[in-house]
């Protein structure tokens, strides 16, 4: 886990305040540097984003999400950092001189990842102290959700230190994508400039518009792009005989006047006027935040089927549920109770997933039910009943059920259970489940479990063992006041 581990953020605009976002709630300690007064302001609206979306993406609870704090030097920001991320503007002197500072307060051998979408590595690395704990781990925004990073090194790049920064990447659940040969724009870039300056012939032309050039992209190829890539959607197009034969059907297209790639429209105010106009009528009725939002919530549910299935970008996800989830459970296992005290026990820590959520925007019903049944079952196994007992024939059944719901979960909060025991005896107990978030108690849920013999179909006295610490507990609990609302009948009133 990252408990205690800082990165140092140097650049708070959009790409920074991603980066930021994505260290934070992944555990990390943060600490950003930017001389604008706005930047806090910039960075926790970004971070503000994040928190909404990118707990969609687990279906395991999220860490604890670290401290952030605002540097008011770039020394202040470095300190103790065991990953810094530059992310200031594209100006290879500005980031010479930022380099500089760095290195001089930084730890020796701490990486400094570059969120260049232009420069190579030996460029950024020029008159450097130290030229190779410098790289490019160029992000795609946002930051906080999409999990590409171009890790690119040079010839005087320090392997181990590329290596080191690429499982921190995998770490907060990027995927590095490790670049052979440094070039300029490095991989996806190249591609985009590609389309970039062929759209805007196409606009400058009149033979489309902005909006009729986004619909070809996201009602067409860019659903294929998103799930298989550029090689694999053609060779499926190539069908049974595969890439071969898309190659020697479309390879002579290649020759023919198609695109305008080598050439270049003149970049003027007629043609800044003529896209930003047409921009502006496509989508100015919605503020920038507002697109963020709908992007977002856009790029879960896609990323979210592509989890499901196991598949593209969804595999980096599921891996980095399943990288978290050991030693998550094995923290949150640290605040259950293991023994009778005089307080009701916390059986339960967890956190609320998207799939417990409702069409209100709430946590469903059967989720409630699920935080007492997790709460009842780890009490069961802390007195002695849990499946090795059930193994040997007996185990407690839920015989009823009473649930009140006092207040709202909502996605990402932090659930608790805590039980106290009401009566018992050795055939049964009467339990009563606080749900809490904070000090907030959302909902209660009061059941009677008896003690069965699987094999012969009815209630029996537990093991003296069972029964042995279900007593002490019982018996810690019997000088508690009673819960309010213990008892009730459905509809009665308060």
């Amino acid at each position: 886990m990252t408990k205690n581990r800082k990165a140092a953020i140097i650049g708070g605009g959009v790409i920074g305040g991603g980066w930021a976002a994505r260290f934070l709630l992944n555990g990390w300690d943060v600490a950003v540097f930017d001389p604008d007064p706005e930047a806090p302001r910039k960075v926790g609206e970004v971070i503000g984003n994040a928190r909404k979306s990118l707990p969609a993406l687990s279906d395991i609870p999220m860490v604890a999400e670290g401290k952030l704090t605002f540097a008011q030097t770039i020394t202040e920001a470095v300190q103790g950092a065991h990953y810094i991320q530059e992310s200031v503007s594209e100006r290879l002197d500005l980031k010479h001189r930022v380099y500089a500072q760095i290195q001089q307060a930084a730890e020796l051998g701490t990486p400094i990842g570059s969120s260049t979408s232009g420069f190579k590595p030996s460029e950024l690395q020029e008159n450097a102290a130290n030229p190779s704990v410098i790289f490019v781990a160029h992000p795609f925004n946002p930051v906080y959700l999409l999990p590409l990073a171009e890790v690119v090194p040079s010839a005087k790049s320090d392997a181990s230190v590329i290596e080191n920064a690429k499982d921190i990447l995998r770490e907060i659940g990027m995927f590095p994508l490790h670049v052979r040969k440094e070039i300029d724009a490095h991989i996806a870039d190249r591609f985009l400039e590609a389309v970039w300056r062929e759209a805007l012939w196409l606009v400058k032309d009149g033979v489309a518009t902005t909006e009729e050039i986004d619909e070809a992209i996201r009602m067409g190829f860019g659903l294929r792009w998103g799930q298989m890539g550029l090689f694999e959607t053609y060779r499926v197009a190539g069908g049974e005989a595969g890439m071969k034969h898309f190659m020697a059907q479309f390879g002579p297209c290649l020759t023919w006047p198609w695109t305008k790639l080598m050439d270049v429209p003149e970049f003027n105010d007629e043609l800044v006027d003529l896209i930003a106009g047409q921009s502006d009528a496509q989508s100015g009725h919605h503020t920038i935040r507002e697109l963020e939002r709908i992007r977002d919530g856009n790029l879960i549910g896609f990323l979210r089927s592509l989890k499901e299935r196991n598949w593209g970008a969804g595999k980096v996800l599921r891996e980095h549920d399943e990288r978290r989830a050991v030693a998550l459970h094995a923290e949150l296992a640290k605040g259950i109770d293991t023994g009778a005290k005089a307080a009701p026990l916390v059986m339960y820590h967890g956190q609320v997933l998207p799939g417990w959520i409702d069409y209100n925007g709430h946590m469903t019903e059967s989720r409630y039910l699920f935080v007492c049944s997790e709460a009842c079952d780890n009490f069961l196994r802390m007195i002695g009943a849990g499946m090795d007992y059930v193994a040997a024939g007996h185990s407690f059944y839920t015989a009823e059920t009473h649930i009140r719901h006092l207040g709202e979960a909502r996605l990402g909060d932090a659930v608790r259970g805590e039980m106290q025991i009401l009566t018992a005896d050795e055939k049964r107990f009467r339990s009563f489940v606080r749900i809490m978030i904070g000090d907030t108690c959302v909902a209660t849920v009061e059941q009677l479990c008896l003690h069965v013999d699987m094999k012969a179909g009815k209630t029996m006295p537990a093991s003296p063992e069972v029964w042995a610490k279900l007593e002490g507990v019982a018996k810690a609990h019997a000088g508690l006041p009673m819960p309010e609302g213990a008892g009730r009948a459905v509809g009665q009133k308060k």
